[in-house]
């Protein structure tokens, strides 16, 4: 009795040794995805009255932890019974993330036109201020679907080749972090400036300490989104790049000589702008029927 508890016991800390060391390479593969997804949804959940910009970043919180119910059943069920599903899922993603990096550096070049956000003025009745609100919230939890995929579908290839029991461990932990650590962090980041607000407001003295920092939080604010947005760019072509190379026969044996990071993100970027033109060429079909 007692061997069969400590034989227990020693399956138990070796699955979750495993379950530790898995967890660190599923982070490490889900860290471009990540930073985009923070980014995306800092940009997302700000623009709104001070009061509501929690509520609605807690709306979104909520609308990415059912994403993450509804695609983790679905992940586990195809690693099960149809492993290479998960594969053809995880280039599929690739593509998509490669024309997204591919396009945002486009749009840097060549700016697209944009409809003109709606703004929050005061003639706007709280019916139509929370209609905003809801269209807004559709708009990021939409997009964090797409985002979840991608990081549930990556964190699940990286232990495609370990037990179920492992695979259920490590992705459910990567899919709370990627909830939780993610929307944690930017609402920290959109509360910045009503944080340095506050700082200015502390005393009567000119240009005091406090003002100082906050006006540097204040200012960052901006500047902090668009450095994220940047390093998500570059994060997104470097992830989809890795897909490839790990992927696709073709990609990996091409270029054996050249640094792996490099190479990962001239195969996404190339990759993208062909999706890019592909995906324009339809759009304009379509445009001129």
């Amino acid at each position: 009795m007692a061997s069969g508890l400590f034989a227990l016991l020693d399956d138990i800390a070796t699955l979750m040794d495993d379950v530790a060391v898995m967890s660190k390479v599923a982070a490490k593969k889900t860290a471009g995805i990540l930073g985009d997804d923070l980014a995306v949804n800092a940009e997302k959940a700000s623009g709104f009255v001070s009061d509501r910009e929690l509520p609605v970043l807690w709306a979104i919180t909520k609308g990415s932890l059912l994403n993450k119910v509804i695609i983790l059943p679905v992940a586990f069920l195809l690693s099960a019974f149809l492993p290479v599903a998960v594969t053809v899922i995880l280039v599929i993603g690739g593509l998509y993330l490669a024309y997204e990096g591919a396009e945002k550096i486009y749009e840097y070049f060549v700016p697209h036109h944009h409809e003109t956000a709606v703004k929050l003025e005061n003639e706007l009745t709280e019916e139509q201020i929370l209609a905003l609100e809801k269209q807004k919230i559709k708009s990021a939890v939409t997009t964090d679907f797409i985002l979840s995929v991608e990081i549930i579908i990556i964190a699940l290839g990286t232990v495609v080749g370990e037990s179920l029991s492992t695979q259920i461990i490590v992705v459910t932990i990567i899919a709370l972090i990627a909830t939780v650590g993610v929307y944690g962090i930017v609402g920290l980041i959109v509360r910045m400036d009503e944080f340095g607000a506050k700082l200015i407001a502390l005393n009567d003295k000119d240009d005091s300490f406090s003002d100082k920092v906050g006006l540097l939080l204040v200012n960052a604010l901006p500047m902090l989104i668009r450095a994220l947005g940047f390093i998500g760019t570059i994060a997104l072509l470097l992830v989809s790049g890795g897909i490839f190379v790990h992927n696709v026969e073709f990609f990996h044996h091409l270029l054996p000589t050249w640094p792996g990071i490099v190479k990962e993100f001239l195969f996404g970027l190339v990759v993208g702008i062909i999706v890019l033109l592909l995906v324009s060429a339809v759009k304009w079909i379509f445009k001129r029927k």
